[in-house]
């Protein structure tokens, strides 16, 4: 194209010149040139044992670090009451516990991360290595050379030649794991020989879920199902559903003829039985009752146990008969427990 002047405009005249090449000249560039790699800078620490010497103490001081904050941290659980309130600026107003335990498990980490860059970037080789791509598969010669680079940088590390390194790490490395286990201890209290207990003992009476009231031998009709709680315990008491769990009652009265095991009549009264309504599967409340059969099923996963012959189980997962609560009655006329169950009531659990 020309302008009115009758001159050309080249686009080519105005790209800048190369290696003193003239305009119009073409330049090949190689896109995928191979850049190189700069000249190997030797760290201080490569050159000078001293300094070596000094970044080896550091390491192992950090991990000495994580192990003084494991040990903290456990010193803390211990030390500080859940309720224990602290003020500190600029925070506020904290739980003791919650802050040791949180600047505790700080230390013992940070010291073990920290402690571990520091080694890599100080005392570790760190020569760059260029390494052709392969491919996906591995042959004996490439898993070789994988081990001699395992060998290569295990010998590299000084994990064997620096004992003091070795010893602070498997140290903060054992010590650190004891956070996490000393934490379970805050799951809750220890059961103790709860499980094996509930509220019923000698002479408790035992009083009607729905009317609140003492029951009585008239009020327990044959072929009825009534549920029954120890005295004394209230719905508004803090662990009433903690109490009731174990020690709710399942009353029914049978013909004294149709009672097959001789140890349920003698624990009963006039035909008058006393169960669990705990089932011993999972622990659901047992309410359904067949009059005919005097079979009583878990809704939860169909265990049936015969009220009839000491509560064993007839069908379903349940691994235990219902444990049967000895009963009498007292001066006044009513049913009372002549002492707490026999055994531990609803599932099994591992001291059994």
């Amino acid at each position: 194209m020309s302008d009115e002047t009758g001159s050309h405009n080249d686009v080519s005249e105005n790209l800048p010149t190369e290696h003193g090449g003239r305009p119009g000249d073409v330049v090949k560039h190689d896109p995928f040139a191979n850049p190189g790699l700069p000249p190997h800078e030797y760290r201080r620490q490569d050159i000078d044992e001293k300094a070596a010497k000094h970044s080896e103490r550091v390491v192992a001081g950090l991990f000495a670090l994580s192990m003084l904050g494991t040990i903290a941290f456990i010193a803390s659980f211990v030390i500080f009451p859940v309720d224990k309130i602290v003020y500190i600026f600029p925070v506020g107003h904290v739980s003791a516990l919650n802050f040791s335990l949180g600047l505790t498990l700080a230390v013992a980490l940070l010291g073990i991360g920290v402690g571990a860059v520091h080694w890599a970037r100080t005392l570790m080789s760190d020569e760059e290595i260029v390494d052709e791509r392969h491919r996906a598969d591995a042959d004996d010669e490439l898993r070789e050379n994988i081990r001699q680079q395992w060998i290569t940088g295990a010998r590299e590390s000084g994990l064997g030649r620096r004992k003091l390194i070795r010893t602070t790490m498997f140290g903060a490395m054992t010590l650190v794991p004891l956070a996490g286990v000393v934490l379970l201890r805050d799951l809750g209290p220890l059961p103790e020989d709860k499980l094996r207990h509930t509220l019923w003992s000698k002479g408790k009476v035992l009083i009607n879920t729905n009317t609140n009231k003492p029951l009585r031998p008239e009020d327990v009709a044959v072929g009825s199902l009534t549920f029954a709680q120890p005295e004394g315990l209230l719905e508004s008491d803090e662990d009433f559903q903690t109490q009731i769990a174990k020690a709710a009652l399942m009353i029914v009265r049978l013909k004294p003829e149709d009672i097959k095991d001789k140890n349920e009549a003698a624990w009963g009264h006039q035909g008058i039985v006393a169960f669990s309504k705990i089932c011993t599967h999972v622990g659901c409340p047992i309410s359904l009752y067949e009059q005919q059969t005097h079979h009583v099923l878990c809704p939860c996963h169909q265990s049936t146990f015969d009220l009839s012959d000491g509560a064993r189980v007839i069908f379903g997962p349940a691994g235990h008969p219902l444990p049967q609560l000895r009963i009498s009655v007292n001066g006044d006329g009513n049913l009372v427990a002549l002492g707490d169950f026999a055994v531990p009531v609803g599932p099994a659990f591992w001291e059994r």
